[in-house]
């Protein structure tokens, strides 16, 4: 009866308490939306903003990461370029937080097409006169050290008012505002009747509180509650694939600083790099063949790896097939051993990635992939930044760059907003961001959805072709570099 009552008693001062007035509000605790804080305080023209970032998950995995890191990788590993090391480094101020240990440069990517051994493609990043391509972090490593950055950011603050409020484990659970929102304008206001009532979007978390936003920011990904509160469409599609991620040891630590894609009809197969002998896997394949992937015994899975870089997608095929089955049916490694006797060995040393030796247990996980774009990234008192704007195939490993790009372009967009004193919510201030951001993502998606098209068939045309393509854009070095840029975000 007493806690009935409290809880009533709760609820009537919620919906009495009176919504907390805030410049800046992001949805989702992800890179992306701690980037966004973490960079609007670090900026001098942007720092005196009231921000609150709510966070539907906790975050006390982030902050044990960066006291008491895991022993071993996890499994949510990403590729940063220069580009986006550089901004963490010189405008968020994180870098300086993140576990070096556990970061990997990497200078070189070998791609090559199953269906033509000669199919192959070398990027190098001394071409351009850079020492590093791109370099493997794990998501917890950049969370951890962004909320150590806003912490010590706060730390530095005199004005409470301008300190970061967090809250984690807190909920969405309505997001309000004038209908004049779906039409992407703010309303008039006529002078002679004065300031009519805040246009600001109120959001209502699970804990209690209200916010109302000057600016509302969705970094709450695929699924945005924001992107659906702001009526802005997203397109785009499933493709019918699952991505299979997992940390694994190589047999010994492989000095040549290259990382491995093979495209194969069922999708590419990347190996990437971490320190010492560890590196992780990303495996675009069939529904069917994902479940195969993340339930073959420990033992099995290594070499289905190392099979899956070398041999013919007929051998393959059967070697699934025995697995289907029996997950656990330790034939199908003597199968891939006798066949990979088989392999060239001129090519072994130098044309494949070192055989992995083993997976570590329990980083084996799946995940769909899909392609989809918003078609703008902002409305009145809304932007969107991260998977929230947009989702990626993987096999570029642009995803969390991307997330990168559209922090700093948003951050100017309001730093100049800010020193023409203009409302930080108006189109007038936040079309700068799409303009900004919108196109080159738009390409990098489209170009990521045709390679995964153009590789994911056997029909023998396409084949020729996409081979013939390969071996002559391998000996032109100047649209190589183009491309090597690009990957770089150069």
């Amino acid at each position: 009866m007493f806690r009935s009552l409290s809880r009533q008693l709760a609820t009537k001062a919620s919906i009495n308490t009176p919504s907390k007035l805030q410049d800046v509000v992001i949805i989702g605790g992800g890179p992306a939306g701690l980037s966004l804080l973490a960079a609007l305080k670090s900026s001098n023209k942007t720092k005196h903003l009231k921000c609150t970032l709510v966070e539907g998950a906790s975050l006390d995995p982030i902050r044990n990461f960066g006291v008491n890191p895991p022993p071993e990788y996890t499994n949510r590993v990403v590729s940063l370029t220069p580009k986006t090391i550089e901004y963490m480094r010189d405008k968020i101020g994180n870098w300086n937080f993140i576990n070096q240990e556990r970061v990997n440069f990497y200078d070189t990517i070998v791609a090559y097409d199953s269906q033509d051994n000669e199919a192959r493609i070398k990027f190098d990043a001394s071409t351009i006169g850079d020492s590093v391509l791109a370099a493997m972090c794990e998501n917890l490593n950049i969370q951890s050290s962004l909320l150590e950055r806003i912490e010590e950011l706060n730390l530095n603050t005199m004005d409470p008012e301008q300190k970061s409020i967090l809250y984690d484990n807190t909920k969405v659970v309505e997001i309000t505002g004038p209908e004049v929102a779906a039409e992407h304008e703010l309303p008039y206001i006529d002078p002679k009747e004065g300031e009519p009532d805040l246009d600001w979007p109120t959001v209502t978390l699970s804990n209690g509180e209200s916010l109302q936003a000057r600016l509302l920011v969705g970094a709450d990904g695929f699924n945005s509650s924001v992107r659906k509160f702001s009526h802005i469409a997203s397109r785009g599609w499933f493709y019918n694939r699952f991505g299979v991620v997992a940390t694994v040891k190589l047999q010994y630590e492989d000095y040549r600083s290259l990382a491995w894609q093979r495209f194969l009809t069922t999708g590419p197969l990347a190996i990437l790099p971490l320190t010492d002998n560890n590196a992780t896997i990303v495996w675009s394949s069939t529904p069917e063949l994902s479940e195969l992937l993340v339930s073959v015994d420990d033992a099995i899975f290594p070499h289905l790896v190392n099979a899956a870089m070398a041999l013919e997608e007929t051998d393959l095929s059967y070697i699934y097939s025995l697995l289907k089955k029996n997950p656990s049916d330790m034939n199908a490694v003597e199968e891939i051993k006798w066949r990979m006797s088989r392999v060239d060995s001129s090519l072994v040393d130098e044309g494949y990635p070192l055989p992995l030796e083993s997976v570590v247990p329990r980083s084996r996980a799946r995940f769909p992939l899909k392609m989809a774009h918003a078609d703008t990234y902002t409305a009145p008192r809304v932007a969107l930044i991260g998977d929230a704007a947009h989702s990626i195939h993987p096999l570029a490993g642009q995803g969390l760059n991307m997330g990168q790009s559209d922090v700093a372009s948003l951050v100017s967009a309001l730093e100049d907003g800010v020193t023409r004193g203009l409302d930080i919510g108006s189109t007038l201030v936040l079309e700068q961001y799409t303009a900004n951001a919108w196109p080159s993502n738009h390409v990098m998606l489209g170009i990521c959805d045709k390679m995964h098209k153009i590789f994911s068939t056997d029909w023998p045309p396409i084949v020729f072709f996409r081979g013939f393509g390969i071996k002559s854009l391998n000996m032109l070095g100047s649209f190589k570099d183009v491309i090597v840029r690009a990957l770089s975000g150069r």
